[in-house]
């Protein structure tokens, strides 16, 4: 899938700092999962490093950075059939996705505004897809391209 069309923008990728900088995201965000009652349940024996560096990876995909989850973990597709049959309910979907914005603090991911809505608006459209795709009976799209998110409404300031 082609990338966000924001000519004169940097990618939400560049902004975060890096593949480097969505991996600490992604290992605070399981450090913290591993420690909630409410998460940790879906890791027993706790969260690999395989399974933090592809996470990371579909991170660095989704906001401009290579597409690595693609061409070497399997896409969408993969991404999806690691949801199916979790039936997360609101709550646990609720409490991913303030652990998630809590692990870009512990990652000291760019504090700004602009960048933090674009993520979480992310975070919001793909915690809410996972969840509705998890239910038992769900009949989620099979076959789509990994998202590719962009700034949205409010680009970086930039004074």
């Amino acid at each position: 899938m082609a990338g966000v069309d924001e000519p004169g923008l940097p990618t939400l990728h560049e902004w975060a700092g890096g593949d480097a900088a969505l991996r600490r995201m992604i290992d605070a965000f399981y450090d913290r999962v591993e420690a909630d009652e409410a998460l940790s349940h879906f890791f027993p024996g706790g969260v690999s490093q395989h399974h933090r560096a592809h996470v990371a990876d579909w991170w660095s995909e989704v906001l401009g950075g290579p597409a690595t989850y693609t061409e070497q973990h399997g896409g969408y597709e993969s991404m999806l059939r690691h949801h199916l049959g979790l039936a997360i309910t609101p709550a646990q979907r609720h409490r991913f996705a303030s652990t998630m914005s809590l692990a870009a603090d512990d990652a000291e991911l760019p504090a700004d505004p602009e960048f933090r809505a674009a993520i979480i608006g992310y975070l919001e459209w793909g915690t809410r897809l996972a969840m509705e795709n998890s239910q038992p009976g769900a009949s989620p799209v099979e076959q789509a391209p990994t998202p590719r998110w962009g700034w949205g409404v409010a680009p970086p300031y930039q004074g």
